[in-house]
């Protein structure tokens, strides 16, 4: 079913008000610092405010038994939260941004908690003219968006006093900016390398894990270089040269020029080539758990299987300093529901739906967007122990995007029998395993036979369906955020 115009804008507008409201309710409901790093954040910015420069990350910024004591006894009043400044490393652009705020507002948390709701709901805007670019009139532009909306954790954490807000937000940006410039769709002589350039800078100047943009950047440079290649003479080589080293300048020089400043008083201040402060970082932040002395500890087995649903979890939702989790119930829907998700994408990849070239483009950079974001959360997981599912949320326009075609794709209605059996199974299995361990998870049962129920009633109902099933999905979803709040957070936090 495509929508027409009128309903997607229509929609497009539902999603990002109720993304607002949603996340106006987490910034005033979620207890003060109850959101990882939220303190650390805080303190950069009222730095900032304070003395109208930047501060140093020096040893004794980061006390892990003096930070174990303000998660465990909840930020009690007679602990100050001054010490907390292991994020003084951090590129600047948030903290300059926020300092205004924070003057402006006495330092109010709740006022600067809502600026980053609002750079996510921009954020929200560029994910959906994103996706639409290569796939227009189909329900996958607003559904992605809304898996952006409605994810509980995103919610919180899009809640908080942090950078991670405007750097989904720039990202999301950037990756619109250069998709337009290669599939052709920007106005003529709009020089969107160029504006990509300076987005790309503001990047650089707001977060590290950000710095995915980097290689995506040359990757679809790449692309852009490949799909003019048609022609093999002499001087067509030596225009495609020229165009090329063009491009590469006019995206990256913008970058350093805005960048450079800030690497150079970097250099100055944590000495040698350390630009980005994480030799610095690495030397500060003693007492965290290291993967090698928990893989020590656990074995392989063990720390696999903490790794997987930990991570899990987190993304969905696991609130606070990870303290505060959702109802196993939830998780195992949620388990389900993303089994159903992978299932379908392998059966629309082994479909070969033979997309246009440009939609080929296109799934390529999602793919490698989702795939460097992959890369960051292995990468901080190398030396320490972060099984958080939040260093994927720079990667949910691809993960959205994916999660949303498996699902439609398993919702079509000549899978929905197959989609049933393997609900069925799966009910069998939890059946099975719980009873083994001492008792029937009648809920698991229960939300298993309800999937197998609702997947069977899909194989009588017309193909539209499948676009009913799927935003139905999402609309669950935001009301699942809804409640987390009261169930979750506000109980437990």
């Amino acid at each position: 079913m495509k929508p027409s115009p009128l309903s997607r804008n229509t929609a497009l507008a539902i999603i990002i008000i109720s993304y607002l409201v949603l996340g106006a309710l987490y910034a005033a409901l979620t207890p003060a610092w109850q959101i990882p790093d939220e303190p650390a954040h805080y303190n950069f910015a009222r730095y900032t405010a304070q003395y109208f420069t930047l501060p140093e990350l020096t040893m004794g910024c980061y006390d892990q038994d003096y930070l174990s004591q303000l998660t465990g006894q909840k930020f009690p009043a007679h602990l100050s939260i001054e010490p907390v400044c292991y994020e003084n490393y951090q590129p600047p652009l948030y903290y300059l941004l926020a300092a205004p705020i924070f003057r402006v507002s006495n330092g109010n948390l709740l006022t600067l908690r809502l600026l980053s709701v609002a750079f996510g709901a921009i954020s929200l805007l560029f994910i959906y003219k994103t996706i639409a670019l290569f796939l227009p009139n189909t329900v996958f532009p607003l559904a992605t968006t809304a898996f952006a909306a409605f994810t509980p954790m995103h919610l919180s954490m899009l809640a908080a006093v942090n950078n991670d807000a405007l750097a989904e937000m720039l990202l999301a940006l950037f990756v619109f900016l250069l998709l337009r410039w290669l599939l052709r769709d920007a106005e003529k002589g709009l020089p969107l390398p160029i504006i990509a350039g300076f987005a790309l800078g503001l990047i650089l100047l707001t977060k590290v894990t950000a710095y995915t943009a980097l290689p995506l950047s040359a990757f679809i440079l790449f692309l852009e270089w490949r799909a003019n290649y048609e022609l093999r003479t002499t001087n067509y080589e030596l225009r495609t040269t020229y165009r090329k080293l063009t491009n590469i300048l006019r995206l990256y020089l913008p970058a350093l020029v805005i960048s450079l400043p800030f690497y150079i008083r970097n250099a100055l201040v944590y000495g040698g080539l350390d630009i980005l402060g994480l030799r610095r970082h690495d030397e500060v932040v003693v007492g965290q758990l290291r993967t090698a002395s928990k893989l020590a500890a656990d074995g392989a087995p063990a720390y696999l299987s903490d790794l997987f649903r930990s991570t899990f979890h987190s993304f969905w939702g696991q609130f606070g300093w990870m303290a505060a989790p959702m109802d196993s119930r939830v998780y195992l829907a949620l388990s389900l529901l993303t089994l159903l998700a992978l299932v379908g994408l392998i059966l629309w990849l082994w479909r070969g739906e033979s997309p246009s070239r440009k939609q080929k483009q296109a799934l390529w950079v999602m793919a490698a967007m989702l795939l460097l974001v992959s890369g960051v959360f292995a990468g901080l997981n190398f030396s320490f122990v972060q099984f958080q599912g939040r260093y994927f949320f720079s990667g949910l326009m691809p993960l959205g995007l994916f999660f949303s075609i498996g699902l439609n794709e398993a919702f079509r209605r000549r899978y929905a029998l197959w989609m049933a059996g393997l609900m069925l199974l799966s009910m069998m299995w939890i059946a099975a395993v719980s009873f083994k361990q001492g008792g029937l998870d009648k809920w698991g049962v229960l939300l298993s036979a309800l999937a197998t129920g609702a997947l069977f009633a899909r194989s009588w109902l017309p193909g539209q369906a499948s676009t009913w099933y799927l935003m139905s999905v999402y609309l669950l979803l935001a009301g699942l955020s809804a409640v987390s709040v009261w169930w979750f957070i506000v109980p437990n936090l």
